[in-house]
């Protein structure tokens, strides 16, 4: 395992792209022995067993596991908010994380009945982020120490980390910084969010093509763009992301907004996102458009767009059964099974 590297700047980060660990070669080929050996026709559990090889090579182990598997939500507030793109004032933010903390939201029910770990921070819910309409939402600074924050997070004996956020304002966050990323228009990317429709619908559309207009000249990296454009709770994901890889943990990404920002790494780096699934699809409409960018396909279509990891943490069952048929089901040899015919 490579720890993690120390990151002070933008050019620290770009330069840990270029370093990232591969996957365990050797654990995958021990998954994929076995899978050939159980009681079923090749390839019969589908995207079940490429989960499980997922999982082994980025573990860097086989069999893999799945006991020890973590929520984690970063929060922050976003100064587009004072622009009216959301159905729900900036101090909703503040409210929800103290939901989170008191067990009361939506993701701490599927934690508890999916036996997933949870954690919840607040990244300086009493300093905005800038209006990015008018000026840089994060100064390079306030970026890279959300996003150092965010490696933080990750600690070894993690089997799987599943990331989410919240906060006031960002689905027009991750609609801008995902223009900004691959071009189109405004309204290609930019859904309801919290609920709006019509005029303001039509304004948060407006914004976000606005503010790509406005900071083109200082788009250069794509890593650039997640300081002007994204929010510290975006930032504090793709840290996350970041260290994960080098500490063989898997990932599982939440929605728009979660996928948005590790999005930013593999605009950077392609294959930067290779140790991570996407839990499920968010029924907002840039969602899918990003995973097709992504070359990704999520495990979950349930129509959900609340954010907070809940389709991430959804997921994790599916991993779960994954890891279930490939180390409990008997192979031929055992089960006495006559198996392949051979050619």
């Amino acid at each position: 395992m490579t720890p993690p590297p120390t990151i002070q700047g933008l050019d620290d980060l770009i330069e840990a792209l270029k370093t990232l660990p591969g996957p365990d070669a050797e654990a995958a080929e021990a998954c994929a022995a076995r899978e050939k050996q159980l009681t079923k026709p090749p390839g019969a559990l589908g995207r079940l067993e490429e989960i499980c090889l997922w999982l082994s090579e980025w573990q860097g182990r086989h069999p893999p596991s799945l006991g020890a598997a973590q929520a984690q939500v970063f929060a922050a507030n976003h100064g587009i908010a004072a622009r009216g793109v959301s159905a729900f004032p900036a101090e909703v933010t503040g409210q929800m994380v103290a939901n989170f903390e008191a067990g009361g939201a939506a993701i701490n029910q599927l934690c508890q009945a999916f036996g997933v770990g949870f954690g919840v921070d607040a990244l300086a819910l009493d300093r905005p982020t800038e209006d990015f309409t008018r000026a840089p939402a994060m100064t390079e600074a306030e970026c890279i120490d959300a996003f150092v924050f965010g490696m933080g997070a990750v600690t070894d004996g993690m089997d799987v980390l599943c990331l989410g956020e919240m906060g006031i304002g960002n689905t027009t966050s991750a609609a801008t910084l995902a223009l900004a990323l691959y071009g189109g228009d405004g309204a290609d990317w930019t859904g309801a969010g919290t609920g709006v429709s019509g005029r303001t619908l039509a304004n948060k559309t407006r914004i976000v093509n606005e503010a790509v207009e406005f900071h083109q000249s200082r788009l250069g990296a794509p890593v650039q763009a997640l300081c002007c454009l994204g929010g510290r709770e975006m930032a504090a994901i793709a840290g996350a992301v970041l260290a994960a890889r080098y500490r063989q943990v898997p990932v599982l990404l939440d929605g728009y907004v979660a996928s948005t920002a590790a999005a930013v790494l593999d605009a950077q780096h392609p294959g930067a996102l290779d140790h991570c699934q996407v839990g499920h699809v968010s029924a907002e409409p840039g969602h899918r458009r990003l995973l097709e960018k992504l070359g990704k396909t999520a495990l979950l279509d349930l129509n959900m767009r609340l954010g907070e990891a809940t389709g991430a943490v959804l997921a994790v069952a599916v991993l779960r059964a994954a890891v279930a048929c490939h180390t409990g089901m008997a192979t031929f040899e055992e089960a006495a099974v006559s198996g392949e015919k051979k050619k």
